[in-house]
């Protein structure tokens, strides 16, 4: 009965991330570099918060957007944060995660051979929900641009058919973000085109040195911000998306998010309110911890001679390893192998990323030491 299943979704594969992740599983004492998942706990006020209203019988449907109390801790924060401004009754919609988000998103935007614009090497959650939505992914080689997507590598790909360009900033897997000029260099290339700008904004909390800045701040009509508290909460099983749009564009989306999940889990919904408000600031400590983590990472790959490109976002770096002339794939299984340290191939974020590999120092710093030595030693046996 395969043959009855829809040919959008076979022609789709799993993730290459989650992919090498299982197939290493097996190997003994490796130490994994592999997930971007956050190694803090949910802070505990926050899980204290989740529990009291399983207690107090919040378990029930709640609104489609969400509590109306969750939507305006979301605008207070993005206010707060980054000073944009959206309406709780209409502009925001909190969502099963920011993929779910994301999945709307290209569900109500996109109809049959619209083209979507990645900066790669890119996050792979993105294709295959384009070409779901019946879009088509039209990849920008930034490798040569520091990892950016910028307005003069992004303007010979605009046409007729380009419906979004996404914007995952900062970036997984490269941890880079874009400045406050390049932004508004992009805002002013697309202004008053039918375009939309998909603004992935999940890492906008762990940016280094500086504010997040986001490109709704100069393209607002025009712009539909993800969010979450995934990365900034170290909720990742908690699921909680946040969906930022324009009125006019925002009621279509929660059509699709309505029919798709009826609402977010109101539990999960209660403790993002206490994330959101008394939780503002526990990203800090958090952020702290990956700049410290990132500062001894990058000069340990640094002083073992990657060329690698110095982020600041997220907490990923993604090295260089073309000069071993190995297939990032076959680079990173003896690796496995021969070190016991798992890193993600490059080749899991588009064909750009082949020669690349991407290691997340979202760890202790117990293990990233241990993990810098075993590369090291696997180095000096090449």
């Amino acid at each position: 009965m395969e043959h009855l299943v829809n040919s959008r979704v076979k022609q789709i594969e799993l993730s290459g991330i989650r992919k090498f992740f299982n197939m290493v599983a097996d190997y003994d004492n490796v130490i994994s570099l592999t997930i971007g998942q956050p190694d803090f706990e949910t802070p505990q006020h926050v899980k204290v918060s989740g529990i009291e209203a399983i207690q107090q019988n919040y378990t029930t449907y709640t609104h489609n957007a969400g509590f109306l109390e969750l939507r305006e801790a979301a605008c207070q924060f993005l206010k707060r944060k980054y000073g944009l401004t959206y309406s709780p009754e209409n502009e925001v919609i909190v969502t099963v995660g920011a993929s779910q988000a994301i999945d709307c998103t290209f569900r109500t935007l996109l109809e049959e051979g619209c083209e979507v614009i990645l900066p790669s090497p890119v996050y792979p959650g993105y294709e295959p929900l384009i070409k779901l939505a019946g879009g088509k992914p039209i990849y920008v080689d930034t490798t040569h641009n520091q990892f950016k997507l910028t307005a003069d590598l992004l303007a010979p790909y605009l046409n007729e058919k380009t419906r979004c360009i996404v914007l995952p900033y900062p970036s997984n897997p490269t941890g880079v973000t874009l400045e406050e000029d390049e932004l508004k260099e992009i805002a002013e290339l697309v202004r008053d085109k039918n375009i939309f700008i998909l603004s992935d904004e999940i890492y906008s909390e762990l940016v280094y040195g500086k504010h997040h800045q986001s490109i709704a701040t100069y393209l607002r009509d025009q712009t539909i911000v993800i969010n979450g508290l995934s990365k900034s909460h170290s909720m990742t099983g908690w699921r909680v998306g946040l969906l930022f749009a324009p009125q006019a564009v925002s009621q279509h989306l929660l059509k699709v998010h309505q029919y798709n999940v009826s609402c977010a889990s109101s539990i999960s919904q209660k403790a993002a309110i206490e994330a959101l408000t008394s939780g503002i600031d526990d990203a800090i400590p958090m952020k702290h911890a990956y700049e410290e983590r990132l500062e001894y990472v990058y000069n340990r790959l640094v002083k073992m001679g990657f060329d690698v490109v110095k982020p600041n976002g997220a907490f990923y770096l993604f090295p260089s390893i073309k000069k071993f002339n190995q297939t990032s794939f076959d680079f990173a299984l003896s690796l496995v192998r021969d070190a016991g340290v798992a890193l993600v191939p490059g080749s899991a974020f588009s064909e750009f990323g082949e020669g690349y590999v991407r290691l997340s120092y979202a760890y202790s710093m117990n293990q990233l030491i241990e993990a810098m030595d075993r590369i090291e030693n696997f180095l000096n046996t090449k």
